[in-house]
């Protein structure tokens, strides 16, 4: 039925309008649900980023105040010592160079010549008068020859002068022979007689000059350096053919500093120890510089040291010169310690606080570091540790009997 339909289909219209209806009620409580759930979540992580960050300023400020207690009560314990001031060595240190305290330069003292034979070379050992090089002498050796057979002849003539005086004497008596032929006689005997003179002193001449071709030692002592090579023509401008020290005595040239310089004297004691080595060779100083270069501030020193084969002229070497004894602190190497601005030791001040105090060092032996400067030998100077403190470090010292 047509009516009935109508009704049907309207019945269901409006409970599908229904049921739409509740399904968007429905969702719309879902959504108000989750935006409340969400507000919830940021309200308490919030409430808890606040409670952490009460909880971590509380926490810090509490432990500063503890950290302050703490460093109160955890002050280290420092060992120290009062050096005071013993009597030690007084010892300059330096540097200079080495060489032949007596050196002889040998060249030509003759003629010269052609060199045939060199005989030393360097570092060799020579006596006075030892030849050191022969020079050619055939031209000179056969003007000696002539001047040798020139003595025999005048002394031929002169033996002949004297035979024909006595002759004349003979007669004199029986009045043979005037008394005027007899001076000429007697001259004529003299004058062959200083003819043979003369030649004699030519050929001693001659001699010598050959004697001095040869380049020989002037005294005993160490070839230093030979400039001369076989077959070389030498002459008296060939300048310096061999250099020698006398002895083999040798010494070391010391620059020194004005104020140290017055502090040496002439035959102070030195120890000299060639760069590259450490052979300690004992010396004493045997001049001192009395002028002080204008530029450098520095004088000489020269120290005497006999030969040993490890010295090298024109080589480097260290020095230490003991020039008596003073009254200065010594301290532990420990408590030395090196930076960019030189040496320098931590001591314990004022409110013990570590300070530190710049010094200049001066020996260093077996017994300790002496302080030439920087220390009055009262000051508590740190031993140990001291790698490890800083300045203005509050400590607390342990004093530590000095070792005298």
């Amino acid at each position: 039925m047509p009516g009935r339909d109508f009704g049907v289909n309207y019945e269901r219209k409006v409970d599908s309008m229904d049921s739409l209806a509740g399904t968007q009620s429905f969702y719309e409580e879902a959504d108000d649900s989750r935006r409340k759930r969400t507000r919830l979540i940021v309200a308490v992580v919030l409430i808890v980023l606040a409670l952490a960050a009460a909880y971590y300023a509380f926490s810090s400020g509490r432990g500063a105040a503890d950290a302050g207690g703490g460093e109160e009560a955890t002050v280290p314990n420092i060992t120290v010592v009062i050096p005071g001031r013993v009597s030690v060595e007084a010892v300059i240190t330096t540097n200079g160079t080495i060489a032949a305290r007596r050196e002889m330069p040998v060249g030509v003292a003759g003629e010269g010549g052609q060199v045939e034979r060199v005989l030393v070379e360097p570092g060799q050992w020579v006596d006075a008068g030892q030849t050191l090089a022969v020079i050619d002498r055939s031209v000179q050796s056969q003007q000696a020859a002539s001047l040798a057979a020139q003595i025999r002849v005048a002394q031929a003539d002169a033996n002949l002068a004297q035979a024909e005086l006595e002759r004349a004497e003979a007669l004199v008596s029986r009045g043979f022979i005037s008394k005027a032929d007899m001076d000429r006689k007697r001259a004529t005997r003299d004058a062959a007689n200083a003819r043979v003179r003369v030649a004699q002193a030519q050929y001693a001449e001659a001699r010598a000059r050959n004697a001095r071709l040869n380049i020989v030692a002037p005294a005993a002592g160490l070839v230093l350096t030979r400039q001369v090579e076989p077959g070389q023509i030498v002459g008296a401008g060939s300048g310096v053919l061999f250099r020698m020290a006398r002895g083999g005595e040798m010494e070391m040239l010391a620059q020194m500093a004005e104020a140290d310089l017055a502090r040496v004297r002439v035959g102070t004691r030195a120890t000299v120890t060639p760069v590259g080595t450490d052979v300690e060779i004992p010396g004493q100083v045997w001049q001192v510089s009395p002028v002080i270069n204008m530029d450098t501030r520095q004088g000489m020193v020269r120290i005497a040291i006999p030969y040993s084969s490890v010295l090298r002229p024109g080589g480097f070497a260290d020095a230490r010169l003991v020039s008596g004894t003073a009254e200065l602190p010594l301290l532990p190497e420990s408590a030395v310690q090196s930076g960019p601005e030189g040496n320098y030791v931590l001591i314990v001040g004022k409110d013990n606080k570590i300070e530190r105090k710049p010094v200049k060092v001066g020996t260093v032996s077996d017994a300790g570091v002496s302080i030439a400067s920087g220390l009055t030998g009262n000051e508590r100077v740190v031993t140990l540790a001291g790698a490890f403190l800083n300045v203005g470090d509050t400590v607390k010292p342990v004093l530590q009997k000095s070792s005298q």
